[in-house]
């Protein structure tokens, strides 16, 4: 999956999971409740391309 996000994919999730371990250093609680917000809209924005590629038919 890493080789197709590419070095740009690569360094933005890992700003987010460095962003998340700051967060969490000064309050394991609302990291937990901002982890589960972009987990929920990384499933939607999942959903939503894999709808539009099947409407296309490249799945």
């Amino acid at each position: 999956m890493l080789r197709h996000l590419g070095p740009l994919g690569i360094a933005g999730i890992a700003l987010l999971l460095v962003g998340l371990a700051v967060i969490a250093y000064e309050s394991l609680l609302v990291a937990a409740g901002l982890a589960l917000i972009l987990l929920g809209i990384g499933l939607a924005v999942k959903a939503l391309v894999s709808s539009v590629f099947r409407q296309f038919g490249m799945m």
